[in-house]
């Protein structure tokens, strides 16, 4: 085995040996967390009992968060604003949902997996989303993701529920049942690189740049598992050399992403040119460990049909997405403003992030 490939091999354990320790992590939190939320549940339906049986009101809570903090100084959680949340979190998967058997066991599942996330993860899922279904989806991805409460916040406000999956794909097609399912939920349409600031004429060599030089917001928009191996990938087959846009290593899927970028619209000869480069990297990295590589071709708009057919006879398994840019700038005005970078560095120095109870 040459050098680069032992590289290769050790970036891809050293991925999979973080993505173990924080979920050791997680789950020596989730047994403590587990207790709390308990006790949040329980004082919420209590809450919530009472209101609608006396004439307390909402009044009383003032006089509880005041005995509670006096009885239990050192305990937080017991401020008027955080007794409203937790009536506010109860009242949220219950009164929401009709009465009757199927209803109980909707609020069962619900209850098992909100109390497996930290309580500002609670907040943020209850102040943000409507929908019990929608709210469900965000705390099973926290679950399973290790996601922050900042990480949660953004795949909230950027709209993932209505993205993920959403891909046009071959996989079904051209991977096993269980891998196939899981890299269609891994791939969005559109992505949105909101994250960027380019010129209003930018070209493919200028996006690829600007995602590299964010490359952690770049991440964080794929989603869990991916690791970065490369830009401009180079293939060396029988003296022939081929660069692959971006190169990653998904370590759940456990294969080579291939991505493809394209800032024009869809065309059926760019399928053609993406299978030729899976394939190579499955003849030439992929070892006996890794499953069939996949390959995802982001680009600035698409023909849903056009891309049906150009995928219906590919044997490799490809996804395609549209990406989103919203902050492009006139050519004359880029050099003068400043970077969001730069308005968030100057921001951060002024303004200090205000903390939630809990």
């Amino acid at each position: 085995m040459n050098k680069i490939q032992t590289n290769m091999e050790y970036k891809k354990w050293l991925a999979e040996l973080k993505n173990k320790v924080r979920t050791i992590q997680i789950k020596a939190a989730i047994a403590v967390n587990n207790e709390l939320l308990t006790f949040y549940w329980e004082l919420g339906a209590d809450i919530v009992q009472r209101q609608s049986t006396t004439n307390w009101g909402d009044n009383f809570l003032s006089e509880l968060s005041a005995d509670l903090m006096n009885e239990f100084p050192d305990v937080k959680g017991f401020s008027v604003r955080n007794l409203k949340y937790i009536r506010q979190w109860y009242l949220f998967y219950c009164s929401d949902l009709q009465t009757g058997s199927s209803a109980i066991g909707q609020q069962l599942v619900a209850h098992s997996q909100i109390i497996q996330i930290p309580w500002g993860h609670n907040i943020v899922v209850i102040t943000k989303i409507k929908n019990v279904d929608e709210a469900i989806f965000y705390v099973q991805k926290t679950i399973q993701n290790n996601w922050s409460r900042a990480v949660l916040t953004h795949h909230i406000e950027s709209g993932l529920y209505l993205r993920e999956g959403k891909a046009i794909t071959n996989f079904k097609a051209t991977l096993p049942t269980p891998q196939s399912d899981l890299a269609r939920q891994t791939l969005k349409d559109p992505y949105k690189f909101d994250f960027l600031n380019l010129r209003e004429k930018y070209d493919k060599r200028e996006l690829e740049d600007a995602l590299i030089d964010h490359v952690t917001k770049f991440l964080l928009e794929l989603g869990a598992g991916f690791s970065y191996i490369g830009r401009q990938y180079k293939l060396e087959i029988n003296a022939d050399e081929f660069f692959i846009d971006l190169l990653f290593y998904h370590v759940r899927l456990h294969c080579y992403v291939v991505i493809e970028l394209k800032t024009v619209k869809f065309k059926p000869e760019f399928a053609g040119k993406l299978n030729f480069y899976i394939s190579a990297v499955d003849g030439v990295l992929k070892t006996e460990t890794d499953n069939p590589s996949i390959g995802i071709l982001i680009c600035k708009s698409k023909n849903d049909v056009v891309v049906e057919y150009a995928l219906k006879d590919i044997h490799k398994p490809i996804g395609v997405s549209e990406y989103i840019i919203t902050k492009n700038l006139p050519e004359n005005l880029k050099s003068s403003l400043p970077s969001i970078e730069e308005l968030e560095a100057e921001l951060s120095g002024i303004h200090q992030e205000e903390s939630d109870d809990e």
